[in-house]
């Protein structure tokens, strides 16, 4: 049976950087991907445009990141969005920087990066077996040697590494195998949870809504009742769902609280730049600039169409009205309900839609200089199968790159420093 230096398992971004990294430093290495072709998450990634990482400074960066986000920073000190961005341009790719620092593949093809890390991992002859799902790690001695593949058949290695990703889109491969595979050997792993995900409301949205997108909102994240967290931005219904940039940002902590049995709720404020007394005062100047004009035709003047029988049906307002004729009550109904929509959270949107996965092996059982198991010798692990989740905008794919690239180092100069030693 042939062994090689190195075995990956897992060929997305972190698997295949790994790979690369270990072959120019002289290793042996095979990737062994369960799908027919690899990084297909990838070729997705960015609603399929590629946006490949962020050029925040790294003190920012590090924000983005879920509470272990500072387990990175010896694998951003080695590789880091700079380097990301050159090694694609010394492999033939060209990217642009756009709003947010968001860099994407510049012809706006996600499948492009796909290309040429497939072009990388053939000019350095990179062994890859596809079709080929991993059955289970061989521990020996708490040490790994290597993989049993679902046929039966041994891999053996000096190194191996996990880099399966976690569970979201599964239908490109991630279906938590190797999480399962780190649980087998004894990794603490923290609950894997959807992340990056739309969210399900109590009250059914009406699909007069749907497809429907709200510019310069706000939206305000309660958890048993507390305010724990505030964006600013776009927000879509989508198919009966809270979506659209600002709250995929704010679901990790909203899935984590429901998982958790807390009571969430989101509010959502459409008039974020002015203040009750403001809005009030608005109102009023409409009313007196257009006498005569009906509720209908006032909501008109506040809200875009899709959102206006939204509102006088939630408000309880009769559009034939007089806007003139309003209360005080009603008057502060209209008011209450442009600055505070309320939405239960019930739930989210499926595994499938999910942009990343929260959770994955415990990063207090990996060490972050070289992404080695503290339990099992000779195991690795780089990519999203690590508990290092973060917000959209580049910053995933990023912690990917930077994870498996600081893994082929370091798995590299261990050898090196084992062959030397003898």
């Amino acid at each position: 049976m042939n062994s090689t230096d190195l075995l990956v398992i897992g060929a997305g971004p972190a698997g295949l950087m790994a790979a690369i990294k270990a072959a120019d430093e002289g290793l042996s290495v095979c990737v062994i991907e369960s799908m027919p072709r690899p990084a297909r998450k990838l070729g997705i990634s960015g609603k399929g445009r590629g946006n490949l990482t962020n050029t925040a400074k790294l003190s920012d960066f590090l924000k983005h990141f879920n509470q272990h986000g500072r387990f990175l920073k010896a694998a951003f000190a080695t590789f880091f969005n700079t380097d990301l961005i050159d090694f694609f341009e010394q492999e033939g790719l060209q990217t642009v920087v756009e709003r947010g620092n968001r860099v994407f593949v510049a012809s706006g093809r996600a499948t492009d990066a796909v290309k040429y890390l497939h072009q990388a991992i053939d000019k350095r002859k990179i062994k890859l077996l596809t079709s080929t799902p991993v059955k289970k790690l061989i521990i020996e001695n708490q040490r790994c040697a290597g993989v049993i593949l679902s046929d039966g058949k041994k891999l053996l290695a000096e190194k191996t590494l996990l880099a399966t990703g976690g569970l979201s889109y599964p239908l490109t491969g991630s279906t938590g195998d190797g999480i399962e595979m780190a649980r087998a050997c004894g990794h603490k792993i923290i609950a894997p949870l959807p992340s990056l995900v739309a969210l399900k409301t109590e009250n059914t949205i009406p699909e007069s809504l749907n497809g429907t997108v709200l510019k310069n909102a706000s939206a305000e994240l309660r958890i048993a009742g507390k305010k724990a967290a505030g964006e600013f931005g776009e927000i879509a219904f989508l198919d009966g769902y809270l979506a659209g940039p600002i709250i995929i940002s704010l679901s990790r902590a909203a899935v984590q609280a429901l998982h958790n049995q807390q009571q969430v709720e989101i509010i959502i404020d459409l008039k974020p730049a002015l203040e009750y007394a403001t809005l009030d005062r608005r109102i009023l100047r409409e009313i007196e600039a257009n006498r005569g004009i009906n509720l209908s035709g006032l909501v008109a003047k506040l809200l875009p169409a899709d959102l206006r029988s939204y509102c006088l049906n939630q408000t309880g307002l009769a559009g034939s009205l007089k806007a003139d004729q309003m209360n005080a009550a009603q008057r502060k109904a209209l008011r209450t309900w442009l600055k505070e929509q309320h939405y239960k959270i019930v739930g989210h949107a499926p595994w499938e839609q999910a942009i990343v996965t929260a959770g994955g092996v415990a990063t207090s059982d990996i060490n972050p200089n070289t992404l080695e198991s503290k339990l099992i010798a000779n195991l690795h692990f780089a990519g999203e199968i690590i508990d290092i989740d973060a917000d959209t905008g580049g910053y995933n794919l990023q912690a990917a790159f930077s994870t498996g690239w600081l893994a082929g180092l370091a798995i590299a100069q261990a050898l090196k420093n084992k062959s030397t030693a003898r």
